[in-house]
C-alpha cells in the first residue's frame, strides 16, 4: 500500500461520495500530501497503513510551531481524521491512529447501510432492457449478494466463478483468496450475462477473463462503479450517501440480522480479524435499542 494509491482513492471518495467542492477537495488532498512528505522525510517513508498516533501528534506539533492560524490547524486535523476514517471504512486499516488527535473526537464508526427495500429500489431503477443495464444489474447484485470490496469486484475473473458448485473465488487484501457462495438468483444472472450479453461487448485480448469491462474492453475502474451507483441512487430517490462499500456493509448487516454467526460473516467478508467484523454487532445493538425505546411499555407510557 502506498501513499499515492490511498490518496487517489481518498480523492475519489471525497469527490463522488461526499460531493466536496473543488476548493475543499484540493485543501484536504493538499493536507494529506504534506503528511506524506513528512512521512517520507522524517519517518523513514512509513506507509499510511503503518503510521502511528504518536507520529501524527509529532507532525501536528511541528506544524503548530510554524505560527499557522488556529483555523489552518483545525483543518489539518479535520483532513487527517477524514483520511484515516476513510482508510478504516475502506478496510485498509483496522485501527484509526487519528482518533485521539486534539479536536472534535470521532465516535464509534457505524457504517451506513441500506434496507432490502432500498436495495430493491436501486435495482428497479436499472434499465435492464439494455446490455449496459444488464451489466450494471450484475454489478449491484454481486456487490450486495457477495459482499465484495469494489477492488475485488473490478478484478473478478470469469475463471474464478464455479457455476456447478455456485461459488466465486475472490482474491482479497494481501492477495488472500476466499470462497464466497453464490445465491441461485445471482448465479443465474451472471451466467446469462457471460453467455448472452458480454460477448456483444468490445473485449481487449488482455482482459478476456475479466468479468466486468468498460467501453474500451478493459477492466473497470473504481470511479466507474461509483458513478453507476450514484446515478442509480439518484434515480431511485435515495438521499443517503452511498458508495460500493455500502452494499458490503448492508450484506453483512442483513446476514447478522437474519441470525448468521459472526465467524461465518468474517469468512465471507475476508476480514483477518474478528474485531473488524464486530462493528456490525454495534449496528444490531443500535437496532435493538430503537426497538426497546419504541415498544417497551415503560417508554410508551412515559
Amino acid at each position: 500500500m502506498t501513499w499515492d494509491e490511498k490518496i487517489k482513492d481518498f480523492e475519489i471518495f471525497l469527490r463522488f461520495e461526499r460531493n466536496f467542492s473543488e476548493n475543499t477537495l484540493d485543501a484536504y488532498i493538499r493536507d494529506i500530501r504534506k503528511l506524506k512528505e513528512y512521512a517520507e522525510e522524517y519517518l523513514d517513508n512509513v506507509g499510511p497503513d503503518k503510521i502511528a498516533y504518536e507520529n501524527l501528534q509529532e507532525y501536528i506539533f511541528m506544524l503548530s510551531k510554524q505560527k499557522f492560524s488556529e483555523r489552518s490547524q483545525a483543518r489539518w486535523i479535520s483532513s487527517i481524521k477524514a483520511f484515516f476514517k476513510f482508510l478504516v471504512e475502506d478496510e485498509a486499516r483496522e485501527d484509526n491512529p487519528a482518533t485521539l488527535l486534539e479536536g472534535p473526537k470521532l465516535g464509534l464508526y457505524l457504517p451506513d447501510t441500506l434496507s432490502l427495500i432500498d436495495i430493491n429500489r436501486i435495482i428497479e431503477a436499472i434499465e435492464i432492457n439494455s446490455d449496459l443495464g444488464k451489466r450494471n444489474q450484475c454489478i449491484i447484485e454481486v456487490l450486495y449478494g457477495c459482499g465484495l470490496r469494489v477492488s475485488e469486484l473490478i478484478d473478478l475473473k470469469i475463471s474464478n466463478i464455479n457455476f456447478k458448485e455456485n461459488y466465486i473465488k475472490v482474491n482479497g487484501k494481501g492477495n488472500k483468496a476466499r470462497f464466497v457462495p453464490l445465491a441461485d438468483y445471482t448465479s443465474k444472472l451472471l451466467k446469462n450475462f457471460i453467455l448472452e450479453v458480454r460477448p456483444k461487448s468490445k473485449i481487449n485480448k488482455k482482459y478476456e477473463d475479466w468479468l466486468f469491462l468498460n467501453s474500451r474492453g478493459t477492466s473497470m475502474s473504481r470511479v466507474i462503479v461509483f458513478l453507476i451507483i450514484k446515478e442509480l441512487t439518484d434515480k431511485a430517490g435515495i438521499s443517503k450517501k452511498i458508495s460500493p462499500h455500502t452494499f458490503r456493509h448492508s450484506f453483512a448487516t442483513h446476514l447478522l440480522q437474519n441470525g448468521a454467526d459472526l465467524r461465518y460473516i468474517q469468512e465471507m467478508l475476508g476480514h483477518s480479524s474478528i474485531t473488524t467484523t464486530e462493528i456490525y454487532t454495534h449496528l444490531k445493538t443500535e437496532e435493538l435499542r430503537d426497538v426497546i425505546l419504541n415498544y417497551h411499555p415503560r417508554n410508551i407510557n412515559a
